[in-house]
């Protein structure tokens, strides 16, 4: 046996799979990405102005409360609207907070509910009861930690809708501020919202975040709220938008008046169990998203080890130039991505962001299989 023939043959197949590996994510950024990259928001033949119902659930929140209620309850909309806050069995000041802010916006309405729902984790039973007691056909939905970027937010959020429409999927930003981990959370988030955004563009809805999403009340009595995920402990925003959104009654809202800001953590450790949670809900997605999603994660996974493999197994030159045809790709994306999503600041630093993310995919892998803690939120 001719044993340099033998490594010959799969050095080239390294390079082989190298390149198909680029070809798959090239083949995302340009068929899925560029829709948020290159986005125009598409032509209304006639603008109404609905009555919505806004809705925020609380849980010993009085802190985030007074910093971001304000924003919510100040919106410009001259049209009816309300916002219905559930304050969900707190124990810190929450409760004579909205009683204060009630006696100076007559729109806001309180629900205040004292017991725990047995079997039903999470947010889903708040969230329902907020739903049931809310008096509007178009329902939007954002957290306490949550700020509207804009007085206009709830104009542009509900603009989504015509006659199709049932769910309208938008925004969730963090504050920007100086540090390694403010970067590399609002990193993670945008990467996040060009997936979810995009796909929903090219028609194939599999997540909203809670921060930022619109939906019919008729969609959810149609589908019995949250009863078929009550045996999750999260997925009342991701779980119910991928089993009620499709390409015919799903739009996407992509304006910087229309995003909404958080507080990001700020520890790593915080961050990562918020992350581990989120993508626990994961392993309940459509085949399809989950294929989906697991071909792109998989790709970007096996890049960069393939890249330097083929550097020193293979000619490195013709791997360098693999390389940046990729990189010269994902950067014009990226460049009009971030200008899109407001997160522009970030592309001086997305050459060195995207090789964090082998290590982000890395560190949180295990979080598709592992039982999540059933925590409020």
């Amino acid at each position: 046996m001719d044993v340099s023939r033998y490594f010959t043959h799969w050095q080239e197949i390294v390079f082989y799979l190298f390149c198909f590996i680029t070809l798959i994510q090239l083949f995302y950024q340009w068929f899925f990405f560029r829709r948020v990259s290159f986005f125009k928001p598409p032509q209304k033949e006639k603008s109404q102005q609905h009555p919505v119902s806004i809705i925020v659930c609380a849980r010993d929140e009085a802190a985030n409360l007074v910093k971001n209620l304000p924003g919510v309850l100040v919106q410009t909309y001259a049209t009816t609207h309300e916002t219905v806050i559930v304050n969900h069995n707190s124990q810190d000041e929450t409760r004579y907070l909205l009683e204060e802010l009630k006696k100076t916006f007559k729109d806001l309405r309180i629900v205040n509910l004292e017991q725990e729902a047995k079997g039903i984790p999470g947010k889903k039973y708040p969230l329902s009861m907020g739903i049931k007691e809310s008096r509007h056909e178009i329902l939007l939905l954002t957290d306490a930690d949550c700020v509207p970027a804009s007085e206009f937010w709830l104009q542009k959020m509900q603009d989504a809708y015509d006659d199709q429409t049932e769910v309208a999927i938008g925004y969730g930003a963090y504050y920007k501020s100086p540090g390694l981990l403010n970067k590399l959370i609002r990193f993670e988030t945008f990467h996040a919202g060009l997936q979810y955004l995009s796909y929903a563009l090219a028609g194939i809805p599999y997540m909203g975040v809670g921060r930022n999403l619109s939906y019919k009340k008729e969609v959810f009595l149609r589908n019995k709220g949250f009863s078929s995920l009550n045996h999750v402990a999260g997925g009342d925003d991701d779980l119910f938008i991928n089993k009620v959104a499709n390409a015919r009654n799903t739009r996407v809202v992509i304006d910087p008046e229309a995003f909404t800001l958080s507080e990001p953590k700020k520890t790593f450790r915080e961050w990562s169990k918020q992350k581990a949670r989120h993508y626990s809900t994961g392993r309940y997605y459509k085949p399809l998203h989950k294929f989906l999603l697991g071909l792109y994660a998989g790709s970007y996974f096996l890049f960069y080890p393939l890249f330097i493999a083929c550097i020193f197994l293979y000619d490195w030159r013709l791997a360098c130039a693999v390389f940046l045809v990729r990189l010269i790709s994902q950067g014009v994306i990226y460049y009009k991505a971030m200008a899109r999503l407001n997160e522009k600041d970030l592309f001086a630093w997305w050459w060195a962001l995207d090789i964090w993310m082998f290590f982000y995919y890395l560190i949180f892998a295990r979080a598709l299989w592992k039982k999540p803690r059933k925590t409020w939120n």
